[in-house]
């Protein structure tokens, strides 16, 4: 990553970096960071000497066929982990643990708390289960990072990407520690998530709402189906509205044409009619 990727990407994009000194030389911690790119996975580690691994959804493992296989590749060779986000509660638990075993091992561990990526570029509510929960069991220091236009550089339904340089702030850490052994109190860790996602609001000047960026999708999504289902049924409307006025303006051709063939035999009655006078 370091080498065949992360310096290509330096030297093409030219990231800028602030507050890389709050980045520590060794021991945990946990990189909390806004999400705005599939690219940020990627600008993130380049730009740090240190290893970052990220928890990464299982489809990026799993997805068939050659474009399936070198991704996959790709994310196990960076030493990203695997997780599968179908399993409900399940899943959610799995996550932390990978988390955890990170951290036990001394190294830097990413998440994106509002566990996908911002369908506008505003920042959604962070999800408290994971980040706040790794950080209690953990003790390891919170590091907000917010990254800056990289979902300029490449949205969604583009393949090439924009050349241009984006921007990563990281911010001073955060210490937990006053709330240690409460890892399962959800006000606790409400109030944990919600410091730190401040902290990446400062960071990155996003507009923040307060609502979780998975049901902003769905609005999104449902909003967009209803617009293409009312153009769908005003095209219907229009096409209907066209084919009655086109009876219409036939049935009136048909009774001028009438009235006409009317008018022409009673025409040439009358006109036999003073023929047929002496």
């Amino acid at each position: 990553m370091k080498v065949a990727i992360g310096g290509p990407l330096k030297v093409a994009f030219r990231p800028w970096v602030e507050g890389l000194e709050n980045i520590p030389d060794e021991g945990p911690a946990i990189l909390a960071s806004n999400h705005l790119s599939f690219s940020d996975s990627f600008f993130l580690p380049a730009v740090l000497d240190r290893k970052v691994t990220f928890i990464a959804k299982a489809e990026y493992f799993t997805t068939p066929g050659v474009k399936g296989r070198l991704t996959a590749a790709f994310f196990k060779g960076v030493g990203q982990l695997p997780v599968d986000r179908s399993g409900g509660r399940g899943a959610g638990e799995a996550a932390i643990r990978s988390g955890m075993d990170v951290l036990e091992r001394g190294e830097l561990f990413g998440i994106y708390p509002e566990g996908t990526r911002s369908p506008d570029g505003r920042l959604y509510r962070g999800k408290p289960g994971g980040l706040a929960r790794v950080a209690l069991a953990t003790g390891a220091p919170v590091i907000p990072v917010a990254m800056i236009d990289t979902e300029k550089i490449q949205p969604p339904g583009k393949v090439l990407p924009k050349i241009m340089r984006p921007g990563i702030r990281i911010g001073r850490p955060l210490d937990f520690s006053r709330y240690q052994g409460m890892d399962h109190d959800r006000f606790v860790l409400r109030a944990v998530t919600d410091e730190v996602m401040y902290e990446i609001m400062k960071l990155s000047g996003q507009e923040y709402v307060d609502m979780y960026a998975t049901a902003a999708k769905r609005q999104i999504a449902e909003a967009a189906k209803a617009e293409k289902e009312a153009e769908k049924a005003a095209k219907a409307a229009l096409a209907q509205a066209e084919k009655e006025q086109a009876k219409k303006d036939a049935e009136q051709n048909d009774e001028d044409a009438a009235r006409n063939e009317d008018a022409e035999r009673n025409e040439g009655a009358e006109q036999h009619k003073d023929e047929e006078r002496p």
